[in-house]
């Protein structure tokens, strides 16, 4: 089960830079210029966590999986994207591709980087980006609704459905407010997933900083916190240019790099576990000899559904679940030990799993 998060902003903000030391590539080409980024780079990073490698040791695991992310670095937008402006339309389609947006922020006074609007102000640039994804909204709103009236006519109750859902999408966007912000019931969940509009997609707000200012963050970055509480969306400090140079260490370096710095761990970690929870995932662990791996779900996944990450024929066949919470599995040195203790549950269809489970599921074939 894959996410992704589309990495996007202004031109010269640093999302290439951020993208390179999230994967560890120099696969997107940062420059100093409007536009480097023609194509969107793709990049899978492993999500961090420390239980997987404490549960392979216990285990005597030969491999150890992590669960993964996936990162797009989408070209910079300008305002006026919505209508063909700069590189837009192009770059908006790949938004909508993503699950999650981070929403990468200029927070640094740099002379030497230009930008796009002669001034570094993230709350203008996250406006002047939310902005041209409402106008790209609204277009494909007013085009659908067209487009579904002769379905409608007919009686065919998807077609209703889409119709009253996207009213609604559009009735708020007039408004000058985004999609995500419409009350939808929980029935109309899937049908409302859908339609796949761009402001409906969480938003992490990364607050682009410099070097000396990657703790806690600068004045900037205390507006974009502000911003992000109003709005219910989360924000994170990062120095991309830290970030892009710890990439190039080894882990032995990188942590004593990150000690000089006076950072307790790097920017990316925060990055990656700010986005997880965005998305309101989980985790869940497999745990044996062969392999230690971590799986990604949904929070509020059924045992049945969370056994469909493995295979589809998990979750059809499912029969039960052995759950064992990850501090019992610590605290009594494994499987054997946590059964003994009486730690190990045989649980049904409707258990909700938690995140740290360590979990084998049973299921008919």
């Amino acid at each position: 089960m894959g996410f992704k998060t589309g990495i996007v902003g202004m031109p010269n903000v640093g999302k290439s830079t951020l993208f390179n030391a999230l994967t560890k590539t120099a696969a997107a080409q940062a420059a100093n210029f409007p536009f480097c980024t023609i194509e969107p780079n793709v990049g899978e990073v492993a999500v961090p966590d420390a239980r997987i490698d404490v549960l392979a040791e216990i285990a005597g695991s030969k491999s150890i999986i992590p669960t993964r992310m996936t990162f797009v670095d989408i070209a910079g937008l300008v305002k006026g994207a919505s209508q063909g402006e700069g590189l837009g339309n192009q770059f908006l389609a790949n938004i909508r591709e993503c699950d999650t947006i981070a929403h990468v922020l200029r927070c640094f006074e740099d002379d030497d980087v230009t930008h796009v609007d002669g001034r570094v102000d993230p709350v203008a640039d996250a406006e002047t980006i939310e902005t041209e994804l409402m106008l790209a909204d609204l277009e494909s709103i007013e085009k659908r609704l067209t487009n579904l009236v002769r379905k409608t006519r007919g009686g065919d109750k998807e077609a209703l459905l889409q119709v009253e859902l996207l009213t609604r999408a559009k009735v708020a966007l007039e408004d000058g407010q985004p999609a995500r912000n419409v009350e939808i019931a929980e029935d109309e969940a899937k049908a409302w997933e859908m339609l796949q509009l761009l402001t409906t997609k969480p938003i992490l707000y990364v607050c682009n900083v410099e070097e000396s200012n990657a703790g806690d963050g600068n004045a900037h970055s205390a507006r974009v916190a502000e911003m992000a509480k109003a709005q219910g969306a989360a924000s994170v400090v990062i120095s991309a240019a830290i970030e892009e140079e710890i990439s190039q260490l080894d882990d032995e370096d990188a942590e004593m790099f990150l000690s000089e710095i006076g950072l307790e761990e790097p920017g990316l970690d925060r990055l990656i576990r700010a986005g997880y929870e965005l998305l309101g995932l989980a985790t869940y662990f497999t745990v044996g000899p062969k392999e230690a791996r971590a799986w990604t779900i949904h929070q509020g996944w059924t045992a049945p559904q969370a056994a469909g990450v493995i295979h589809g024929d998990f979750e059809k066949g499912f029969i039960r679940a052995e759950t064992i919470a990850y501090d019992d599995f610590v605290a009594f040195n494994g499987e054997q030990g946590s059964k003994e203790a009486g730690k190990m549950r045989a649980e049904g269809k409707a258990y909700l799993v938690k995140d740290g489970d360590v979990m084998h599921f049973l299921h008919s074939k």
